[in-house]
C-alpha cells in the first residue's frame, strides 16, 4: 500500500519554531534525527517528555501520518497527559488520531483487531490478576497458600516473558516450583482458551508470537505503524523488546527513551539489558545523550552523580544544571522510627509556614510501605494533611469489581470466572452444590456456566428452588445484552445495580451512614466514569476489556497534601523539599539485595530518591528499630559514604543554628498540638 500524504486534519500550519528554539542542543538533536533507529538516553528532569512531544510533531512535518505514529508509555496516566501536550503543539483532531498508549494497551488494540490469527474469539475477556489466581487455585492439585498461587503465577507470567510455550517451560524446568508451575502452565492455557480469555502477560506474548509466526500480519502492522516512540525504555522486559522489534522490522523507525540508571523495576520483569541489546540488533544505532537536568539543585545532581558512578555502565553519562548550587543534603540521626516520624512531620510544619509553601511541595520517601504508619501518626498528630501513594485502588474495591463481573459477563457470556463473582453477589439461592452441579453439566456440553444456565434442559437437571433461581440469573442477562444494543455502558451499570438487588444487598446490615454513603459513592462514581468512557468506545466488550487495563495511580490525584510515596512509586515525579527515611544498611539497601549482592538496582532506587528533590534533601537514619519484638542496632547505609562530603551537613555540624532551628520546630509543632486539643 503506498504511502498517503497527511490529510489537513493531520497538521495545522503553526508556527513551531519558538519552541524548537526554546531547546538545548541535544533536545533538537533528538527531535530532528530520523534518518535510522535512536537511543534517547534521558537522565532525571532533563525534558524527556518535552522530547518526545516535540518528536511527534517534528514527525507529521516530515510527512507521517497521525495514525501511523504510535507513542508508547507505561501509565495510562502517561499516555494521557502525552496527548494532551502533543494536542497543545498540533491540531486536536490529529492528537486524537495519534497510537499514544501503553504497552498492554497497545497489544488490546492488536488482539481486538487480530483475534482470529491469535486464536480467540470476538469478544474476548482479559482476566485480571483475581481471576488468574482463581484459575491457578482451581488446578492446583491441593490446598496451599496463597503466595505458593502468587509463585505459580510469577512462573507462568516468567515463561510467556520468555516466550515459551507450556511444552518449552516443561523441558526448562530446573526445581520442583517450575516443574510444578509448567504442568499447571498447560492446563491454565487451555482453561483461558476454554473461557475466550487471555491474562495480562498474553496482552504482550500473543502479539509478539503472532506477528513473529505470520508475514502477513507482520507486514501489515509495520505499514500501519510509520514510526514508534518508546518512553520508559529501560523498563520493557524481553517480551516486549521482542514485540518492539517485530513491529518497527529491521528498518528501526523508532525512537527509545530511557534511562539505565533509573532501571528499579527488575522484580517484575524489567531488563535494563534491552538497552545494551539495541546496539547489537541495530548497528547503525544513533546514542543521543539529555545530560542538562531542569530539576535539581547543583548539590543534589553532584550527590546523585556521585552515588550512580558506582555502577557499571555501558553508556556514560553526567547530569548538570544551570541551577544555583543550593542547600546542603542533610543527615538527621534518630532514636527509631517513631522519633524519626515526628521528627520529619516537625520539618515539614515548620517549613512550610517558614516559606508559605503549599503542602504538595512535600513529600517523604521510603523503602517499603511497612515504613508509612508511623509517619502516618505523626503527620495526624501535627495536623498536616497527606496522601499515601498505594492505598487501595479503586477499581479493587470490592463493590467495585462486582459489578464489574456483571459488566464482563454481558459483554462475554463465556467469560466463567466473572459468572461465579457475579451468581454470588448478592446472595441468591444458589450454593455450592448447585455451582459444582452446573459446573458439571456445563463441561459436559462443551459450554460456558451462563450457557449452561440459559439452558433449559439443565435447569431440569437441578433442584426446584435453585433451578429456579438459576433460571432467573440467566434471564436478567438475557434482558441486558439485549439493553446493551441501544444504551451507553454507564446507563447499562446503572441499570444492573438496581436490578440485580445490589443496590439493596450494598448497604444491607451496615449501620454506620458513613460507610453507607461512601459504598453509595463509589457505585455512583463508576456509573460516571462509564458515562465519560463511553465516548468513542466500539462496544462494551471493548470498555470491559479497557477497564481491566486501568491501575489506580491514572485516576490519583492527591491534592494539596503531603505525599508519602515507597521509592519505587516515586519515579516520574519531584517535589520541592524530599525526606528519604530509614536510610540504613537492611533497609535502603535492603537486606535481601545485601545477602545475594544484588547492590545495583538498590543503588539506582537510592539516586532515584535523590533526584526527586529540586530544592533540598533530607535523609534520615535510626539508630534502632523493633524487629520481632526486640531492639535491633542499626547502621547507616553504605550509599551514604558514596556522598560528597562537601555537599553533605552532618547533624551536629552547626550546633547553634542546629538549636535555633529546634526551638522554632519545636514552638510551631506544639502550637499544632494545643490548636488540635482546643
Amino acid at each position: 500500500m503506498p504511502n498517503q500524504q497527511p490529510q489537513p486534519l493531520q497538521w495545522q500550519a503553526l508556527d513551531l519554531m519558538p519552541a524548537l528554539v526554546s531547546l538545548n542542543p541535544e533536545q533538537r538533536a533528538a527531535v530532528h534525527y530520523l534518518a535510522g533507529p535512536l537511543l534517547v538516553l534521558a537522565g532525571a528532569g532533563s525534558g524527556k517528555t518535552r522530547v518526545i512531544t516535540e518528536k511527534i510533531a517534528e514527525l507529521l512535518r516530515s510527512g507521517h501520518q497521525a495514525e501511523r505514529i504510535a507513542a508508547i508509555t507505561f501509565t495510562n496516566k502517561a499516555a494521557r497527559e502525552m496527548r494532551e501536550r502533543v494536542a497543545k503543539l498540533i491540531s486536536k483532531e490529529a492528537a486524537e488520531t495519534l497510537q499514544v498508549s501503553t504497552f498492554h494497551a497497545l497489544g488490546l488494540r492488536f488482539l481486538s483487531m487480530e483475534h482470529a490469527a491469535a486464536g480467540l474469539r470476538r469478544g474476548f475477556t482479559v482476566l485480571d490478576a483475581d481471576d488468574s489466581f482463581g484459575i491457578l487455585k482451581d488446578l492446583s492439585p491441593k490446598a496451599q497458600k496463597s503466595d505458593v498461587y502468587d509463585l505459580l503465577r510469577q512462573l507462568i507470567g516468567r515463561a510467556k516473558d520468555e516466550g515459551l510455550t507450556p511444552e518449552q517451560a516443561l523441558k526448562a524446568a530446573r526445581s520442583p516450583r517450575e516443574l510444578q508451575a509448567a504442568e499447571i502452565y498447560q492446563a491454565y492455557q487451555q482453561r483461558l482458551q476454554t473461557f475466550n480469555a487471555v491474562d495480562f502477560d498474553d496482552l504482550i506474548a500473543l502479539p509478539e508470537r503472532v506477528l513473529r509466526e505470520q508475514e502477513a500480519v507482520r507486514l501489515r502492522w509495520r505499514e500501519k505503524l510509520s514510526y514508534v516512540l518508546v518512553d520508559e525504555y529501560q523498563d520493557t522486559n524481553r517480551t516486549q523488546y521482542r514485540l518492539l522489534k517485530e513491529l518497527v522490522g529491521p528498518r528501526g523507525a523508532f525512537t527509545a527513551v530511557g534511562d539505565d540508571d533509573q532501571s528499579i523495576y527488575a522484580w517484575r520483569g524489567a531488563n535494563p539489558e534491552n538497552l545494551n541489546q539495541l546496539t547489537v540488533d541495530y548497528p547503525h544505532l544513533k546514542v543521543i545523550k539529555l545530560e542538562q537536568n531542569y530539576r535539581c539543585s547543583g548539590r543534589i545532581l553532584r550527590c546523585a552523580n556521585a552515588v550512580i558512578g558506582n555502577n557499571p555502565h555501558l553508556f556514560e553519562k553526567r547530569l548538570w544544571s544551570a541551577h544555583g548550587e543550593g542547600d546542603h543534603i542533610r543527615i538527621l540521626n534518630c532514636r527509631d522510627d517513631q522519633h524519626e516520624a515526628e521528627r520529619i512531620a516537625a520539618e515539614i510544619v515548620y517549613k512550610r509556614e517558614q516559606q508559605k509553601a503549599l503542602w504538595s511541595d512535600f513529600a517523604i520517601l521510603y523503602r517499603g510501605n511497612h515504613q508509612a504508619r508511623a509517619l502516618e501518626q505523626a503527620l495526624r498528630l501535627a495536623r498536616a494533611p497527606y496522601h499515601l501513594s498505594g492505598g487501595q485502588a479503586f477499581f479493587d474495591r470490592a463493590e467495585v469489581r462486582d459489578v464489574l463481573a456483571y459488566l464482563r459477563l454481558i459483554a462475554n457470556p463465556d467469560d466463567d470466572a466473572a459468572f461465579l463473582r457475579a451468581v454470588q453477589v448478592p446472595k441468591r439461592e444458589i450454593g455450592t452444590i448447585t455451582l459444582e452441579k452446573l459446573a458439571t453439566l456445563a463441561g459436559s456440553k462443551h459450554v460456558s456456566l451462563l450457557k449452561a444456565a440459559e439452558s433449559i434442559e439443565v435447569q431440569k437437571q437441578l433442584a426446584a428452588r435453585p433451578g429456579a433461581q438459576i433460571a432467573e440469573f440467566a434471564g436478567l442477562f438475557r434482558h441486558w445484552r439485549e439493553a446493551a444494543t441501544r444504551m451507553g455502558a454507564g446507563d447499562l451499570t446503572a441499570l444492573v445495580i438496581q436490578e440485580s438487588g445490589y443496590a439493596q444487598h450494598l448497604v444491607a446490615g451496615l449501620r454506620d451512614p458513613e460507610s453507607k454513603a461512601r459504598r453509595e459513592e463509589n457505585m455512583q462514581e463508576l456509573v460516571r466514569f462509564l458515562r465519560e468512557s463511553d465516548k468513542g468506545r466500539d462496544g462494551l466488550s471493548a470498555l470491559a476489556n479497557q477497564l481491566a487495563l486501568i491501575s489506580f495511580s491514572d485516576r490519583d490525584d492527591p491534592g494539596n497534601a503531603v505525599r508519602l510515596s515507597t521509592l519505587h512509586a516515586s519515579k516520574g515525579l519531584e517535589f520541592r523539599h524530599v525526606w528519604l527515611v530509614g536510610v540504613e544498611d537492611g533497609t535502603l539497601p535492603h537486606q535481601g539485595a545485601i545477602d545475594e549482592g544484588r547492590l545495583e538496582e538498590e543503588r539506582r532506587l537510592f539516586y532515584v530518591g535523590i533526584t526527586r528533590a529540586k530544592e533540598s534533601l533530607t535523609m534520615s537514619v535510626s539508630q534502632q528499630k523493633k524487629r520481632f519484638g526486640e531492639m535491633e542496632r542499626l547502621k547507616p547505609s553504605r550509599f551514604l559514604r558514596e556522598l560528597p562530603e562537601t555537599d553533605v551537613r552532618q547533624e551536629g555540624d552547626d550546633p547553634e543554628r542546629e538549636a535555633e532551628e529546634k526551638r522554632e520546630r519545636n514552638l510551631s509543632h506544639f502550637a499544632r498540638i494545643a490548636d488540635l486539643l482546643k
